[in-house]
């Protein structure tokens, strides 16, 4: 009989607020089939990276399951950044964006089979400030409901929602900023700068609309002016369309400095406040399971 192959399932037990016992229990059975061991791991928030870098160097497993969300991810990627290995995501979060851009099943059986499948792409990551971003981060006023967010106790996209009338009454006038990109300098004001590898945020709303994950640039979206309208489609709705309020432009560098020190969020994570980002992309950063 064949030996089995060992796969090593990283799971965060408090990400999104959901029981991960089904995951696991799921996984377990369905890679018992394709004779397969599942080795698990649980995050602690303490010495995570090297503990699963550890994991990995015992086992060497080729693939590598992922029960998280998008900061949990991002986490376990750059543990193994200089490891040959598949990640199988299986999405467990508050924040799903790389799923939901990836088209990735929602049914937890579906998902789990397309995790442990041999189809995968290389996707990119995106620098800023020597810190890694998956697809979706932001200065201004949606890093500041990212902020609000997480000083609630509430959830998901109701959490969010209840978050953007507060966000609103807290929130400054629009900020005066540089972008420099390809021997450009393109200075304006902003509410609102989105540094997009992606299309999607983790609400589902599309941003970046002709956005790849794959195709070695990002793309910096500019939204001059953000009302109650606004950002609602940013937590429900459709914020894609270029106007005379929203500019894109794509590149694979680029500096972005502030008139004062905005919210700055990363992936749905929020970094305190910022007045200068330093940008690249990092190609064929992970390869990921997909449809």
């Amino acid at each position: 009989m064949t030996a089995k192959k060992k796969y090593i399932l990283v799971i965060n037990p408090i990400s999104g607020d959901l029981d991960k016992s089904e995951i696991s229990e799921q996984t377990i059975a369905f890679a018992q089939n394709l004779n397969i061991e599942i080795v698990i791991y649980e995050t602690s928030g303490k010495d995570d990276e090297s503990k699963i870098n550890a994991l990995f160097q015992e086992i060497k497993p080729e693939r590598i399951l992922i029960a998280g969300g998008d900061g949990t991810i991002k986490m376990v990627g750059e543990a193994l950044e200089n490891e040959d290995v598949v990640f199988g995501i299986i999405p467990a979060g508050s924040a799903n964006g790389l799923a939901i851009d990836l088209n990735l099943p929602t049914v937890l059986e579906e998902n789990i089979k397309v995790a442990l499948q041999n189809d995968y792409i290389e996707i990119d990551m995106v620098e800023i400030n020597k810190k890694k971003s998956l697809h979706l981060s932001d200065i201004g006023l949606n890093a500041l409901l990212v902020k609000n967010y997480e000083n609630g106790s509430i959830r998901g996209k109701l959490g969010y929602a209840l978050k953007v009338v507060p966000t609103l009454n807290e929130s400054e006038e629009p900020f005066e900023t540089i972008i420099e990109f390809e021997g450009k300098k393109i200075t304006c004001e902003a509410q609102m700068i989105v540094i997009a590898n992606s299309q999607k945020y983790g609400t589902g709303v599309t941003i970046n609309p002709y956005g790849l994950i794959n195709d070695g640039k990002f793309e910096i979206i500019v939204i001059k002016s953000v009302d109650f309208l606004t950002i609602g489609k940013i937590v429900t709705g459709n914020v894609s369309d270029e106007t005379e309020e929203v500019t894109t432009y794509s590149t694979n560098e680029a500096i972005i400095t502030t008139s004062r020190k905005i919210s700055f969020q990363i992936d749905g994570e929020y970094f305190g406040e910022e007045d200068r980002l330093e940008i690249s992309i990092l190609p064929s950063q992970m390869k990921i399971a997909v449809v």
